[in-house]
């Protein structure tokens, strides 16, 4: 805890996980100087409490802090097995705690002040940010607050599911996973009477490997049902339990929703992460953009901008997102088969690429076109049915 409050500062980062963590690793790499920096957050993060997985180019920045990347995926329906090519992609994992290390080395670097309080209200009278404690106190007053908390949409959405999910990371005493070739989405799991649900498998090498179950859905499990679904998708890998050893446990649950995030909510406030619109919508997937946020941030401070980054995704992905969130959610197509399709019918290049958001007009007009049409037409219509509802509501 700092000595004396309000502290005084550039910039304040409101939060102190993967999104701010990403932020000061881009102000280091930027070369970022003469900033004055405050991270207000009651917990310090460290060591491996998650795990993201991700697709780019190699040779990016991110490379030394890699566990493992891979060339070729697979993609797993109970029709068969497709081996997919990602070149000149490749698909990556990386864990926290080297990203928090970074992070914190970048805070030396910075000088910069750690407030191990939580914030409370942010008080922004568009000249400088105050940032309170829950109690009204002052903490810091910053020309700039950088606020990654989580936060709710502003209004709910027509749709509203969940990606939940738990891994184990198992260790075996012999060879037993393809170090070569990640699992992207095995569907072979049982399907949820409303959502969809599928296992993947990241291997580090040929003994350790991340082994988890995911679903797309409304509703959590609890835990003896994720426990349950991921001893059944042990036993569809042909993995012996009881000969592997479970080192760790990963829990998480990622909004999925049409309802509208607001990035901006004053003049001085930015809003990262999930909470400024980074998860996409019809999948959960987050890190690519929370990556493109934190590059635009420290590259607008750089050259001595606003540090406001682009929006997350394309308005058009947005609306892509409601209409497919609406048509696996009202039963118009299974979710083995839209996902089953997506990968089937466009380059694996393509898919990846449009799962992050960076897809052009003419490449998204050809993943529509690999959608079920009829179902997807009605889905359409509902959605431009509700939106219509909502804006006579309001």
């Amino acid at each position: 805890m700092h000595a004396s409050f309000p502290v005084d500062v550039d910039l304040a980062l409101v939060g102190g996980g993967g999104a701010a963590s990403l932020v000061l690793a881009a102000l280091d790499r930027h070369d970022v100087t003469g900033l004055r920096v405050a991270v207000v957050d009651p917990v310090h993060k460290r060591g491996q409490d998650r795990t993201w997985a991700f697709w780019g180019l190699p040779g990016e920045d991110l490379d030394p802090m890699l566990s493992a990347s891979w060339s070729q995926v697979d993609v797993v329906t109970p029709a068969g097995r497709r081996v997919l090519s990602l070149d000149p992609l490749r698909y990556a994992m990386l864990r926290s705690a080297p990203v928090y290390d970074r992070a914190a080395e970048a805070e030396r670097r910075l000088d910069a002040v750690r407030i191990s309080a939580p914030a409370g209200k942010l008080h922004d009278d568009g000249e400088r940010v105050t940032v309170r404690d829950p109690d009204g106190r002052d903490l810091v007053r910053a020309g700039w607050v950088l606020d990654s908390r989580p936060r709710r949409p502003k209004r709910p959405g027509r749709t509203s599911w969940l990606q939940h999910f738990r891994g184990w990371w198992l260790a075996a005493d012999r060879p037993t996973f393809d170090p070569q070739r990640a699992v992207l989405m095995d569907f072979r799991t049982p399907q949820p009477q409303r959502g969809v649900s599928f296992g993947y498998v990241l291997p580090v090498d040929d003994r350790f490997a991340l082994v988890e179950y995911t679903e797309f859905g409304p509703a959590l499990l609890d835990d003896a049902g994720y426990d349950a679904a991921l001893r059944g998708y042990a036993d569809l890998l042909g993995l012996d339990l009881t000969a592997l050893r479970v080192r760790e446990v990963e829990d998480g649950v990622i909004p999925m929703t049409d309802g509208p995030f607001e990035s901006r909510p004053s003049p001085r406030v930015v809003r990262l992460g999930t909470a400024g619109g980074a998860t996409r919508p019809s999948t959960g997937f987050t890190f690519s953009a929370m990556l493109r946020q934190a590059d635009q941030v420290a590259g607008a401070l750089a050259a001595g901008r606003p540090p406001v980054p682009a929006p997350a995704y394309p308005g058009r992905h947005l609306w892509m997102d409601a209409v497919a969130l609406r048509a696996l959610d009202r039963g118009h197509v299974g979710g083995v088969e839209f996902f089953e399709r997506l990968f089937d019918r466009n380059p694996p290049e393509r898919v990846l690429r449009f799962l992050d958001g960076v897809t052009s007009p003419a490449e998204d007009l050809a993943v529509m076109r690999s959608s079920p049409l009829l179902p997807m037409t009605g889905a359409v219509l509902g959605d431009a049915a509700g939106r219509l509802r909502a804006r006579l509501r309001r």
